[in-house]
């Protein structure tokens, strides 16, 4: 890819995690017409394909105990069962319209690369490249081993399962997922998506630990799809899946290429630091794609860049809340009240800072709900916000207060016995209320601002105010915005976070400026 379309991509797509099938006018209606026919068929086909594999998969470990259902299946119940889900595996695709699959390259052998470590992840579609690795074995959520059919497909591929909600399950899905990489062969090769989400494939983001955790070799494997027309892609905003699956679906056919690069060794610094060699694969398997390799990341469900150890959110939670609340008739005199009410809640201590979508539209004297439901999805899981998040994410971007007096309440707000100085675990609590989103690694910043000493809020402030990385932090997130417009500091290509050139034109849309 030339650097001109890299740069006309990143503007026409903000962020990795945006995409947006385009199609003209030719196009719909060739899909209308194209897609009236072969949906239905195709979908019918795989269902059918899926319906098959199901009681096959359930097969393979049948009378097993726990005990060994805890171990590989070896003998018979492999030889026999793996062709078969292998070759139903490939039909649903082929059903699909992946009619064929280009392989570059060698898969290596489960002695050289116990793990396949595979990028841009851009689809649940990306499930394909399970075909040419032979049913390689996944990490999965257990949630989805309740869905019919990929339940058994999970329990058939003895997939290791963690639970995104269980903290517990992560440390033994960590410790399953290094006994399995350095079994010696005892265990199936595995397969791992480092990206840990789905992307619009401009840029490779930041890889997670999980696959370079037992420091073993691994073996890149780029995944494109070289199509005129992008259908594949479903990333967190933009094109849905479902219309990701119709437009593949109506298509005669889907390219797919799988690329398996030679393995990668790590060095000694690179087995003792799990992050180290994860950064450096990713910068390997960008440069061979040749797009940027970013410090963008998926953490839970918001999207975030990384700067001095602070996650900052692509699309700042109290930019679209106050968005939301405008759509919504609110004056800004009425959304002044309502954050008055809500830092007057969280000072006095009598009913604590977590309030449910009824209680916020009290706070907020809003008629429907539903606005209040839609703001704590910004925040949580859960119908349930914490008001401090809410107030400072909020009130940092509107010209109610200046950041020095905001900082003060803050300050006061986390300075729980009035000692006049913050914990790190209190500045954690006070960044992400301030940013919106919690902060887990603030070590940086505390050091920085403390200087070995107490933190206090004159020093958290001259750091904020005056320290170049902290200093564009509190330029892009916590400083009045004009409606219309929303704070934004992205990663440039060397992985570095930069403030994306962006200014708010008369009518509030954003201009990029042209990167050199």
């Amino acid at each position: 890819m030339e650097k001109g379309e890299r740069l006309a991509a990143t503007q026409e797509f903000p962020h990795p995690f945006f995409y947006q099938l385009k199609l003209t006018r030719a196009q719909k209606i060739r899909g209308v017409l194209l897609g009236s026919i072969l949906a239905p068929l195709r979908i019918t086909l795989a269902v059918l394909f899926f319906l098959i594999m199901w009681p096959i998969a359930r097969l393979r470990l049948a009378g097993l105990s726990k005990e060994e259902r805890a171990r590989p299946v070896t003998g018979w119940r492999r030889w026999f069962f793996l062709p078969i889900v292998l070759l139903l595996s490939r039909a649903v695709f082929f059903s699909m319209g992946f009619l064929w699959v280009k392989v570059k390259g060698r898969r290596a052998e489960l002695k050289d690369a116990p793990v396949l470590v595979v990028a841009p992840h851009s689809s649940f579609l990306d499930m394909l490249v399970l075909c040419p690795t032979q049913l390689a074995t996944v990490v999965s959520r257990s949630e989805n081993t309740s869905l019919p059919v990929i339940g058994a497909l999970l329990e058939f591929n003895q997939a290791v399962l963690v639970s995104r909600k269980d903290p517990e399950s992560r440390k033994k899905a960590v410790t399953e997922l290094i006994e399995r990489l350095t079994s010696k062969g005892y265990w199936p090769q595995m397969l791992m998506f480092p990206e840990g989400t789905t992307t619009n494939g401009r840029t490779l983001i930041k890889f997670k630990p999980g696959a370079f955790l037992a420091g073993v070799p691994v073996q890149p494997v780029l995944l494109r799809y070289p199509n005129k027309l992008d259908t594949v892609r479903w990333t967190y905003k933009g094109t849905s899946w479902m219309e990701a699956v119709w437009h593949t679906v109506s298509q005669f056919y889907t390219n797919t290429t799988v690329e398996f690069m030679p393995v990668y060794v790590p060095s000694e610094a690179e087995k003792q630091d799990p992050n180290l060699y994860a950064d450096n694969v990713q910068r390997h398997m960008a440069k061979a794609l040749g797009i940027p390799a970013t410090d963008y990341v998926m953490e839970g469900r918001v999207p975030v860049s990384k700067l001095g150890g602070l996650c900052l959110p692509l699309v700042s939670p109290g930019w679209e809340t106050l968005s939301l609340l405008r759509k919504n008739g609110l004056e800004e005199h009425e959304i002044k009240a309502g954050l008055a009410k809500m830092i007057d809640r969280c000072l006095s201590g009598g009913q604590g800072s977590k309030a449910s979508a009824d209680e916020l539209a009290s706070i907020l004297s809003l008629k429907d709900k539903r606005p209040a439901v839609s703001i704590c999805a910004l925040y949580s899981k859960d119908e349930t916000v914490d008001l401090r998040q809410l107030y400072f994410s909020v009130t940092a971007l509107t010209d109610f207060t200046h950041f020095k007096d905001l900082l003060h309440s803050a300050f006061t707000l986390f300075d729980h016995e009035g000692k006049g100085s913050l914990s790190a675990e209190q500045l954690s609590g006070l960044m992400g209320a301030l940013l919106g989103i919690p902060q887990h690694n603030t070590g940086a910043l505390y050091a920085e601002a403390s200087g070995q000493g107490q933190l206090t809020e004159e020093k958290l402030l001259r750091v904020l105010t005056t320290h170049p990385t902290y200093q564009r932090v509190v330029n892009a997130y916590l400083q009045p915005q004009e409606p219309g417009s929303q704070p934004l500091l992205a990663p440039a290509a060397n992985g570095k976070a930069v403030d994306n050139g962006s200014t708010p034109s008369a009518n509030g849309s954003l201009h990029h400026q042209k990167l050199e």
